[in-house]
């Protein structure tokens, strides 16, 4: 079991063994939530999610996507698509063990930031791996 929350500890979660996939984000979606010129996500089956401490905000920034945060420190914690249902993404660096997921890929290479080279041998898309 995977176990993590935000900076202040306010808002727990604790989320299943298995990831589906972890996954490097370049979107400036991301980008601009969590204030890094990358975000790294865990997928987890929605299943196998839950908060057990503290009540986390929702918000959008386009339809279809919501997005979670403490309300209190502002740390970046979750992400659902509408299109992908069964999954919930959990910002690694909320994890309480972050170093025991490894990233398989890099998603929306397009909107990479030009100063950061992709030099680690993971697949890169320059889209979702849905839109490729």
């Amino acid at each position: 079991m995977h176990e993590g929350g935000c900076a202040c500890g306010a808002v727990r979660y604790e989320a299943g063994e298995d990831t589906v996939r972890v996954t490097h984000c370049h979107c400036l979606d991301c980008r601009r939530s969590s204030g890094a010129p990358l975000l790294t996500w865990a997928e987890f089956p929605v299943g196998e999610f839950r908060f057990i401490k503290g009540e986390p905000r929702e918000y959008s920034l386009r339809d279809g996507t919501t997005r979670t945060f403490c309300p209190q420190c502002g740390s970046q914690l979750t992400f659902v698509d509408d299109d992908q249902p069964a999954v919930v993404d959990v910002s690694v660096g909320t994890l309480d063990y972050p170093s025991v997921v490894e990233p398989e890929d890099h998603v929306w290479n397009s909107r990479r930031l030009p100063w950061l080279p992709v030099a680690d041998g993971l697949p890169v898309y320059d889209k979702s791996r849905r839109h490729e």
